[in-house]
């Protein structure tokens, strides 16, 4: 096996549009593409500015029910300051909270997909 690296993972949504206004303009994640595919499918793919792994938001697989996504994990330097962030887009975190890694947050997106926003434990601790 020659894996070097995980290039996508597939977020289940019922509404492309909502899910990409809230993974680029609530999450800061940006677009990557988004094309047609097929007859009635769109690949709508986002990633983070600095690259790395990026989601397509699909809704063609049903075996992949929208909301069947549980601890997607999103990485920040700034846990504090993006979840107040979040907080003003009226979205509901639970958190932040301290942890042996580091601090964390938990939410989901509008179809109810499970993320944790993940920072660098308080200094000192």
């Amino acid at each position: 096996m020659n894996i070097s690296t995980i290039q996508l993972v597939s977020v289940p949504v019922t509404d492309q549009d909502r899910a990409l206004a809230f993974y680029t303009e609530v999450l800061g994640l940006r677009l990557v593409r988004d094309n047609p595919m097929g007859e009635n499918a769109r690949w709508v793919e986002v990633a983070p500015a600095s690259g790395g792994t990026g989601l397509t938001l699909v809704t063609w697989f049903p075996q992949m029910p929208p909301g069947g996504v549980a601890g997607l994990v999103l990485q920040t330097d700034d846990i504090d300051g993006d979840i107040a962030r979040l907080k003003e887009h009226g979205v509901t975190v639970d958190g932040p909270q301290d942890a042996p890694w580091g601090r964390f947050g938990t939410l989901t997106d509008p179809d109810g997909n499970g993320i944790v926003l993940s920072g660098p434990p308080t200094p000192g601790t």
